[in-house]
């Protein structure tokens, strides 16, 4: 089955494939991150998302650090075979390393981005030293 699995996915060259995070409630796009077979399969074992973290070549399991884990729901491909859709439950409101619900808080309006979301809670309190700049 995992062969099977795998072979309708076309991953890039670095063998990745992207991965959008979608809250299975509201519908709202949490977050897209990168996967590798290695991320697919252990987010399927496991049923909680867990990602490929290209600055540190290693996998990233969601919410490690933070308690901010995204359990699994529902899975999808696109009909390219080149983007996943991961629909989970996300757990502790927060998505984004910068303490906010999502990672799509920047808005454009008048030809200047502008943070449409608040931080709800300190990134340095999740993750006891301050993410917003990575």
């Amino acid at each position: 089955m995992t062969s099977l699995l795998l072979d309708a996915i076309q991953f890039n060259e670095q063998g990745l494939i992207p991965a959008i995070a979608q809250d299975c409630d509201s519908g709202e796009v949490l977050m897209m991150a990168w996967m590798n077979k290695d991320a697919l399969l252990a987010t399927l074992e496991q049923q909680r998302a867990i990602y490929f973290s290209r600055s540190r070549n290693q996998l990233w399991r969601k919410g490690e650090s933070s308690g901010n884990v995204q359990e699994l729901v529902d899975i999808r491909l696109d009909c390219d075979g080149d983007t996943l859709l991961l629909k989970v439950r996300q757990i502790g409101g927060i998505a984004c390393h910068t303490g906010r619900a999502n990672c799509f808080y920047r808005a454009l309006r008048n030809n200047e981005w502008y943070n449409s979301e608040p931080v709800i809670k300190d990134p340095e309190s999740l993750y006891g030293r301050s993410k917003e700049s990575e």
